[in-house]
C-alpha cells in the first residue's frame, strides 16, 4: 500500500501536472523499449485502464497512439478493453517481472476486468523486455541520474519491503 502521507501528498496535486509527468514518462519507457510494441500487436489499439486502489488517479494508456490519460479516481474514466486495479507498489513490481501475474491475480491481490486477452498480452510483453523505472524514470541530466536513481531506488526498496516483495 501506498504510504498515507504520499497518498495525502498526491491527492491536490492539478490534474494537468500528473497528465504532463505521465506522458513524459510513458514517452520515454516506450523510446527505451521500442519491442513493446513487438509483443503486443494489435493490442497495442486496445485502451489499457491502471487503477492503483491506494492512488487518487487512474491511468488508461492507448500504447499504439503512445499516449496516456490521467484521471481523478471516482471520476468516469475513459472506455477500455481491460482495467487492472491494485494497489501501485504491486502494479509497478509485475511492470517490472518482480511478482508473478498469476499468482497475484489468483491471489485476489490484483483485479481484471474485460478483456483477459489484452491483459495476457500486456503482461507477455512487460515480462519481454527489462523494465526497471528507477532506471527508466531518472532525470535525464547526466549530473542528476545517480542521485535520482539513488533516491527512486530507495523508495521502491522502502515500498517493496513494507508489501514483502523482494527487492534486487
Amino acid at each position: 500500500m501506498l504510504p498515507p502521507i504520499l497518498r495525502l501528498l498526491a491527492t491536490p496535486l492539478p490534474l494537468p501536472l500528473v497528465q504532463g509527468m505521465a506522458q513524459a514518462s510513458l514517452t520515454h519507457i516506450l523510446r527505451e523499449h521500442p519491442g513493446l510494441f513487438d509483443r503486443l500487436g494489435t493490442f497495442a489499439a486496445r485502451p489499457i485502464a491502471i487503477s492503483p486502489t491506494d492512488a487518487p488517479f487512474d491511468f488508461t494508456l492507448v500504447l499504439a497512439r503512445r499516449s496516456v490519460r490521467v484521471t481523478r479516481r471516482g471520476a468516469t474514466p475513459p472506455a477500455y478493453a481491460t482495467r487492472i486495479c491494485g494497489p501501485i507498489v504491486l502494479l509497478l513490481a509485475l511492470a517490472e517481472g518482480r511478482l508473478d501475474g498469476d499468482a497475484e491475480f489468483f491471489g485476489r491481490h490484483i483485479s481484471i476486468e474485460g478483456d483477459m486477452e489484452t491483459a495476457l498480452a500486456l503482461r507477455n510483453a512487460a515480462e519481454s523486455i527489462p523494465l526497471d523505472f528507477v532506471r527508466d524514470l531518472a532525470p535525464p541530466w547526466r549530473w542528476a541520474q545517480r542521485p535520482g536513481q539513488a533516491v527512486l531506488g530507495a523508495v521502491r526498496r522502502s515500498l517493496l519491503e513494507r508489501e514483502g516483495v523482494p527487492c534486487n
